[in-house]
């Protein structure tokens, strides 16, 4: 186990001090880039008093996609960074021991404050290549990859923690088995996305079971942070679920689309999501497909008092960072390619919600191509409200 100068354990140190669990951003594809990460960190006040953001992770990459000369150029793209950022952890996968290991120590060059390995991503083309959720079930291999990620960051010379992150099993849950075996295998924090490879996100997270992972670390590995995740939708909830499950920190993922104030404390009494009546059976009983047309966008994303000019304004930096650091750069680069700007329009169906008008906002900002356009049919928007509410 690394030593009490990790990352990890300074947050355990501070939250024990604070009496409060640590709190992180779930990494997630396509969305936890280093414009999204810059953007949450702003306006959650990531490092102020009054901010429960504690820790930033990236999208995960690929680990034989940075062994490779024309992969590496492209992913390093995924791995850029800025101080504002941190403490932030890079997640991989792999099912390559020893394209692991070189990626390690490519990622522990570049002075990132950790590295968690993806053990749980139920993407079909990631599971095809052994990797996410696959290694449920093939512990020996998730074996020899944790500890291929050591030797990376042995080769390099640095000091930094590493981490997973999974769900409960493959199948069924499986406490006594895999989540033990992750345990076993010295590491400095497990994060525990409690359903099932086969669930998905169909069903509620069974928090019941980070309940028994906890019992399972407290066992078998005490020096293992512990973290859950899964429909976490503010850091009230956050913290009734640590308190409830015993667990170290916990772990918000999709309650953080479009409102990247969620972690200052001064919002959180205005930034509460709505839920459906008896929301968690009816995940067990109807089909995803019903389940999802009953709850409609209203219920999707969390409702804000935040004004609407601010979030505006605030969409537009992000359009505009995104364009500036992840498309700009790589226009006419010979050996790398930036990202489409159409990522963003998953961010603007979050931001543009729950208000008069929004459906009309979004069909319109679903046509955009650049930030500059982004703006203009905002501007547009603002100008066409305020001819129909004197008090915008």
């Amino acid at each position: 186990m690394e030593t009490s100068n990790t990352i990890w354990q300074k947050l355990k140190i501070q939250s024990e001090s604070s009496g409060k669990p640590i709190l992180a951003l779930a990494p997630m594809a396509d969305v936890t880039d280093t414009a999204f990460r810059q953007i949450i960190a702003e306006h959650s006040h990531m490092g102020q008093p009054f901010s429960r953001l504690d820790i930033l992770w990236t999208e995960f990459v690929s680990a034989d996609g940075l062994c490779h000369a024309q992969g590496k150029n492209s992913l390093m793209r995924d791995l850029f960074f800025t101080e504002k950022e941190r403490p932030l952890i890079a997640q991989l996968f792999g099912s390559n021991p020893e394209t692991m290991r070189q990626a390690s120590r490519i990622v522990a060059e570049m002075n990132f404050d950790g590295i968690d390995i993806n053990m749980g991503c139920p993407d079909k083309n990631i599971e095809k290549q052994g990797a996410g959720a696959s290694m449920i079930k093939t512990p020996e291999i998730a074996g020899k990859i944790i500890q291929s990620v050591k030797d990376g960051i042995k080769d390099s010379g640095k000091s930094i923690p590493v981490s997973v992150k999974t769900r409960i099993g493959y199948y069924k849950p499986e406490i006594n088995t895999w989540i033990r075996f992750l345990l076993e295998q010295d590491i400095s924090a497990l994060t525990v996305h409690a359903r099932t490879r086969k669930e998905l996100s169909k069903v509620p997270a069974r928090w019941e079971t980070i309940t028994e992972c906890v019992a399972m670390r407290n066992k078998y590995a005490p020096q293992t942070l512990l973290f859950g995740n899964g429909d976490v939708v503010d850091i009230e909830d956050a913290d009734a679920k640590a308190k409830e499950t015993g667990c170290d920190g916990i772990m918000i993922g999709r309650a953080i689309f479009g409102n990247p104030w969620l972690f200052d404390t001064r919002q959180t009494v205005e930034s509460k999501r709505q839920s459906l009546p008896f929301e968690n059976i009816l995940g067990h009983i109807l089909p995803t497909s019903w389940l999802k047309k009953i709850k409609s966008d209203k219920h999707k994303y969390t409702r804000l008092k935040i004004p609407l000019q601010e979030r505006f304004r605030v969409m537009v930096q992000h359009a505009e960072l995104f364009e500036t650091l992840l498309i700009q750069p790589y226009i006419n680069h010979p050996h790398s390619k930036g990202k489409n700007f159409s990522v963003m329009k998953k961010h603007f169906k979050a931001y543009a919600h729950g208000f008069s008008g929004a459906k009309e906002l979004r069909i319109a900002l679903m046509e955009t191509n650049n930030s500059t356009e982004v703006k203009n049919v905002i501007t547009e928007f603002q100008k066409s409200y305020r001819a129909r509410r004197d008090n915008f």
